[in-house]
């Protein structure tokens, strides 16, 4: 299909992928995600409607499809100016879409399926793809200097596993859930917390209750949704000790914006080649 760009993941930073297209232009867009996201900051990413029907990203509205209507219902999400979201986590829909492009946003560290030739251009984020080989271009993903730059040939950094720092706190700032099963939320996005709050809790299969502290005092940025079933050691908050800040938890990131740019250079430079005009 002419002129569609799938993402595969819809999270913070995929969403503001997505939003810098949106606003450039570039309207038909889809989503494929999971059956069950796990974005932590959930108020900014388009996933959540999966779970929400609907959600608004800065002004953009994501739109969940029907799998029974899908072809239909992407055409009117289009029409209406909203971005359709669609649960595929492994990209069936894209050999029969055929898209023009394919942004593979999921983040996952490695390459869960995507490669080259399954777009005229296929665009990786982060490390797990190798440009010119599984994908045409990789963005780096990492915090500095070479943060958003585009490689044409090899690989973006491998994952160190440590947050960027903010406020000179890295590791620190991020949350992990100390055991599985499901989670309670005590503490909402945005909220002010103290280091030692309990900001969730988790239930483990045999009953237990196991309190999650907040690790530094800061404002909570994104916390895991309620009710999600999380396995030990996965991600379910993050804390930004800015306390002045909160209201960023409710805006795309300046490293979102920043990939997001370079996801629209290359998009652009495409439908403006010589070729194409």
């Amino acid at each position: 299909m002419k002129e569609l760009i799938i993402v595969r993941g819809g999270g913070d930073i995929a969403s503001g992928v997505i939003h810098r297209l949106y606003k450039a232009g570039y309207r038909k867009i889809l989503v494929l995600e999971s059956e069950k996201p796990t974005a932590i900051r959930r108020s900014v990413a388009f996933c959540e409607a999966v779970y929400e029907g609907m959600v608004y990203v800065e002004g953009v509205i994501g739109i969940k499809l029907n799998p029974k209507e899908f072809e239909k219902g992407m055409e009117s999400a289009w029409k209406g100016g909203m971005i359709p979201v669609c649960c595929d986590p492994v990209g069936e829909i894209i050999s029969k879409l055929r898209p023009e492009i394919v942004i593979d946003a999921i983040l996952a560290k490695k390459n869960l399926g995507t490669f080259k030739g399954m777009a005229e251009v296929v665009i990786g984020l982060g490390p797990g793809f190798y440009a010119g080989k599984d994908a045409d271009y990789c963005i780096e993903t990492m915090r500095g200097h070479n943060l958003g730059r585009i490689i044409t040939e090899g690989s973006a950094l491998a994952d160190t596993g440590v947050p960027g720092e903010i406020k000179g706190i890295g590791k620190e700032r991020v949350i992990h859930s100390p055991a599985e099963g499901n989670i309670k939320n005590i503490a909402d996005i945005g909220d002010i917390v103290k280091k030692g709050d309990i900001i969730a809790q988790v239930e483990t299969s045999g009953g237990e209750i196991i309190d999650i502290d907040a690790t530094i005092s800061g404002v909570l940025r994104g916390i895991i949704r309620d009710g999600y079933y999380v396995k030990a050691g996965l991600k379910i908050a993050d804390i930004d000790p800015r306390e002045a800040e909160k209201e960023n938890c409710f805006t795309i990131s300046d490293k979102a914006r920043n990939i997001g740019g370079s996801v629209l250079e290359i998009v652009s430079a495409h439908y403006n080649a010589d070729d194409k005009v």
